[in-house]
């Protein structure tokens, strides 16, 4: 039985979601990517079966202006199944409560559904994040999947970044003119609004424009793959960007923290992007977030 760690509260999927994430012993001989893909893609297959058709008892407030729905419940039971068995001595760090300790060092990184407002207000953009870490902390394997456009973002630690198996690379754009920034706006902290609106006014100026997807996983793997020139936000946990920084890093680009630290497992803020980008993003941070990287020490 899986239990959400929060409550104490068994996860109890439907008769679908058990057959659909039903693992037999062919899972445990699978490798570490080979794993994430079938977990991503079977939770992917859950998620579509109830998209658009939600109704208000299967959606639960979590948080100020944050909310869970009984499926990205089921798709962590989905995920978590299938990587406990395959490799039952890595513990797991999953969005919505799973959180088991293991013997290995190695932890699995796991948003089952990134963009769950989306997901409730039928808005097609969303998607599956896992990530593995190894004992040192650096990632090793990243899969974002994209269910709505079967879009299979993964990536190896010095082995490249792929979508749907084809390589990608970080945009090769380099007038600010034709970039395309992507980032998220904050939706329940406003303490550093001040400072955010401030440096998305540079930002707009000093770029072709603005996108805001929902999902973080989404927004880093469209930088990893070129559709994004770069991404930036302020404000994020593991679970939103783990497999993304992997897929920026392995296709070429830069990731850091508003102050520029690589090590971004100590950071909740991200700078995704190319050699043209990203130095001019973290720029900006420095400036606008200045007060907040002081008070905090970290971004």
């Amino acid at each position: 039985m899986i239990l959400d760690n929060r409550k104490g509260l068994p996860y109890i999927a439907s008769p679908e979601a058990q057959s659909t994430c039903h693992a037999t012993k062919q899972h445990i001989m699978k490798g570490e990517l080979d794993t994430a893909i079938s977990a991503a893609k079977k939770a992917g297959s859950l998620a579509l079966q109830s998209f658009g058709s939600l109704n208000q008892t299967e959606i639960q407030p979590k948080d100020y202006k944050d909310f869970v729905t009984d499926v990205d419940k089921a798709c962590e039971n989905c995920i978590a199944s299938e990587i406990s068995r395959a490799f039952p001595q890595d513990s797991m760090l999953c969005e919505e409560g799973y959180v088991t300790s293991g013997s290995s060092g190695r932890q699995w990184i796991v948003d089952p559904l990134d963009g769950t407002l989306n997901f409730i207000h039928s808005f097609p953009v969303f998607s599956i994040s896992i990530a593995l870490s190894g004992p040192d902390g650096d990632l090793m394997t990243g899969v974002v999947y994209q269910p709505v456009l079967d879009e299979l973002f993964t990536a190896e630690k010095g082995k490249g970044a792929f979508l749907n198996g084809n390589p990608i690379r970080v945009s090769s754009r380099l007038d600010p003119e034709h970039f395309l920034i992507a980032t998220g706006l904050p939706f329940k902290e406003y303490h550093y609004l001040d400072a955010y609106v401030s440096m998305l006014r540079e930002v707009i100026h000093g770029s072709a424009g603005i996108r805001r997807a929902g999902s973080a996983a989404i927004d880093l793997a469209y930088t990893a793959c070129g559709r994004f020139d770069a991404f930036w936000e302020y404000k994020l946990f593991p679970w939103d960007y783990s497999a993304g920084v992997l897929l920026v890093r392995e296709a070429g680009g830069i990731v850091t923290g508003f102050n520029g630290d690589s090590a971004i497992g100590n950071h909740h803020s991200i700078i995704a992007g190319t050699g043209a980008t990203h130095p001019q993003l973290l720029d900006m941070a420095r400036k606008h977030f200045r007060e907040h990287l002081q008070m905090n020490r970290e971004s």
